[in-house]
């Protein structure tokens, strides 16, 4: 692959196995004029285990905004550029955004090169439904913050994923254990890809006992998905909420009666008062 045209190619790179890398991609990281990358140590590292030589140039969550101008002038007059990130997908909770968009304005055209993604490859080895599921990245650093986010997310109906790293990961358990119940279950993946890739699909509970009693369980960094909450969808009445409706029927109005049933038995008010017409109905037949 060589001469390639003038695109920006969104290259994704290992999360720590080196051997989960493309053939594609080494060729495009080959055959671009330069590799835009968040760490240029990092990216060596990759380079030179491919045998991959190209010239770098830094491009991260400081300088972006003044590079990316830079870096688009080069491609419009016919360059090719690679971006990649530490490991796995730029732009998913990586640098790279500001360069996206500005090459998408010029016309450029914007290639990805796809691979390794934390998120993805935990979601597919958790164990956690994940049909539909929404991603929030890395969370607050305070943990105000992230109970706010986690009271937020407590009835959500679908599964959730956030990034936490090593030092705030012990933290973060502890405040999801105060928001959510104990027995809600949460996967939580780490060193992933690597020697001690740990994958754990458990209540909230024990996931936290294990973190807290395991020094090396706090090592790495995490991927933390919470299941859904499953609310079970009332299609009728219990039997004491009917006791209860027909007792106050025989002396209230079919609105006293259902209004007084609800907050008595905390019951559904559309099954309560469907319930109470087909009682008063069969009273008068």
């Amino acid at each position: 692959m060589a001469n390639l045209d003038n695109r920006l190619y969104i290259v994704a790179t290992p999360i720590g196995n080196l051997a989960d890398f493309s053939y594609r991609a080494v060729e495009v990281l080959r055959s671009v004029d330069c590799i835009a990358a968040e760490d240029t140590r990092r990216a060596r590292l990759l380079m030179q285990h491919y045998g991959i030589q190209n010239k770098l140039i830094s491009v991260h969550d400081h300088n972006e905004e003044f590079k990316a101008p830079e870096l688009v002038k080069q491609l419009i007059s016919g360059g090719s550029i690679a971006l990649i990130s530490d490991a796995g997908t730029p732009l998913i909770s990586d640098p790279g955004l500001p360069l996206v968009r500005l090459a998408k304005e010029a016309g450029v055209v914007v290639s990805p090169v796809p691979g390794a993604c934390a998120l993805v490859a935990a979601l597919s080895a958790s164990g956690v439904a994940v049909s539909r599921f929404s991603f929030e990245g890395f969370l607050g650093r305070t943990s105000s913050s992230r109970r706010a986010l986690f009271t937020e997310k407590l009835n959500d109906s679908t599964t959730w994923v956030f990034y936490e790293s090593s030092h705030r990961i012990l933290a973060c358990l502890h405040d999801l254990a105060a928001i959510f119940p104990a027995e809600r279950k949460i996967a939580i993946a780490r060193e992933m890809t690597k020697v001690y890739e740990t994958i754990i699909y458990a209540p909230i509970h024990e996931v936290l006992s294990l973190v807290e009693d395991d020094k090396n369980m706090r090592k790495g960094e995490f991927v933390v998905i919470v299941e859904s909450c499953t609310v079970k969808k009332v299609s009728e009445i219990s039997a004491e909420q009917l006791r209860i409706l027909t007792i106050l029927l025989k002396k209230q109005t079919v609105k006293e009666a259902v209004a007084l049933a609800v907050e008595i038995t905390a019951g559904s008010k559309k099954l309560l008062y469907r319930e109470a017409l087909r009682i008063t109905q069969a009273k008068s037949e």
